[in-house]
């Protein structure tokens, strides 16, 4: 490739020819779909999304436009991204009092997510030292026991097991001076694990997760430790649930999670995040994408695949069943949705507990969603039954304010930028009409 050629690409000047491509995939080993594959930083969807906001209303930016700075200055519209993650995070602050210096460009769990989703949620050298342990530490039916071994042994740390009148407001706390991990006794067996399982990832792992915290250079403290935390507790579900092995598991059973969870002593959710994991080069998994919700429908937790619609900053489509989990506990919803651009996802979703039930009249139900493009589904062994070839299609979308189904009746939102056309004499579908195009 000539430098001027190259030039030409740089510039959107000229097309990468499929030659060119094979040519990247076979010399940098990657697979084509990821030179092609969206989800990482800001697309179009997300700009959408940000000038949807009444403070644009009078601006009426066409769709193109906003295609036009995602495909060709990605940075411009990450930095857009940015200043609007920091609007939202300073309006939301209580009246009075002014955010951190360090919060005021962009909040620390934006920018780890990004930063996550930017690897495409797979760290291969996490995996790689990860499956070594795993190894060595035997069975995972007595893996909780050879972890609490592996930190006496080989640090010198006690763990006990202790009242949670004891940690107040922690479900895990390490003791420096005294060298004790202290786990409430309100952990149950797979949260206990995984929690020993993070810690013995902070030691084993240090020089690793140090090398790794230099490279991606959080912008801050709060950022940098809250990126160690995530790529420790990603540590700690691939010792309990090591690559190879997981995948071949999750192939056999048809990605059956309860199976899973039997075989590997993990909790629901902790299968559920490890199954978006499963991108290592030459031994993929099925893509998955995944969300957690509570029943306030408030997102805690998402884990983009393909190209699936999140919205960046709002909730989700009302029309997906996740939602509709919490009126069925712990059984298995299945649903094909289809997004406005025509692609289709077979979803699953059902409810988790929280690892800690602090009040017994409190519901502690939280709803994972798990979903993969529509060709995988003959995979899993939940679409058993389902007509895949002619299915049942569920139309989503992504927030209210940018999606453009017209003929919605759980419109929440009027959709931005879009004439309403309302007629008092006639009363529609949705309750906010509004002009196509």
């Amino acid at each position: 490739m000539s430098p001027s050629y190259l030039n030409h690409l740089e510039r959107n000047q000229r097309p990468v020819t499929a030659q060119v491509l094979l040519r990247l995939a076979q010399a940098y080993d990657v697979d084509l779909k990821s030179l092609t594959a969206e989800g990482e930083g800001t697309g179009m969807e997300d700009l959408a999304e940000i000038f949807a906001h009444p403070m644009f209303a009078d601006i009426g930016i066409p769709r193109y436009e906003l295609l036009e700075v995602a495909d060709n200055a990605p940075s411009v519209a990450d930095a857009i991204s940015r200043l609007y993650a920091a609007l939202l995070d300073r309006r939301q602050a209580p009246e009075g009092i002014e955010p951190d210096e360090e919060k005021r460009l962009i909040p620390p769990e934006n920018w780890v997510r990004d930063y996550i989703q930017a690897q495409r949620n797979h760290f291969p050298y996490i995996e790689e030292a990860a499956e070594t342990l795993a190894g060595a530490l035997g069975e995972p039916v007595f893996l909780f026991a050879s972890l609490r071994k592996r930190l006496k042994e080989g640090f010198g740390v006690d763990t006990r097991i202790v009242p949670p009148e004891t940690l107040e407001a922690t479900s895990q706390h390490y003791d420096y001076h005294r060298k004790r991990l202290m786990l409430s006794s309100l952990l149950r067996p797979e949260s206990r694990t995984f929690a020993v399982a993070y810690q013995v990832a902070l030691f084993e792992f240090r020089p690793l997760l140090a090398k790794m915290l230099d490279a991606a250079a959080p912008p801050d403290t709060p950022s940098r430790r809250l990126l160690h935390m995530s790529l420790a507790n990603y540590a700690a579900g691939a010792i309990i649930m090591p690559y190879a092995q997981f995948l071949a598991a999750a192939e056999a059973h048809r990605y059956d999670i309860d199976r899973l969870c039997a075989e590997f002593g993990a909790s629901v959710e902790q299968v559920s995040h490890r199954l978006t994991t499963l991108n290592r080069s030459g031994a993929r998994g099925i893509p998955f994408f995944m969300l957690r919700v509570d029943a306030a429908g408030n997102i805690s937790k998402r884990f983009a695949g393909e190209s699936f619609p999140f919205s960046r900053f709002g909730g989700t489509c009302p029309r997906w069943n996740l939602h509709s989990a919490f009126r069925t506990p712990e059984r298995v919803v299945t649903q094909v949705v289809e997004t406005p651009d025509a692609q289709r996802f077979f979803t699953l979703s059902r409810t988790v507990d929280r690892a800690v039930r602090l009040d017994p009249r409190e519901n502690s139900q939280l709803a994972v969603g798990l979903g993969c493009d529509v060709k995988h589904a003959g995979r899993i062994v939940y679409s058993d039954g389902l007509d895949l070839a002619e299915p049942l299609v569920t139309p989503i979308g992504p927030a209210c304010t940018i999606c453009p189904r017209m003929r919605c009746p759980q419109r929440a939102a009027a959709p931005a930028g879009r004439t309403l056309m309302v007629n008092e004499m006639q009363k529609t579908i949705s309750p906010y009409p509004f002009l196509g195009g």
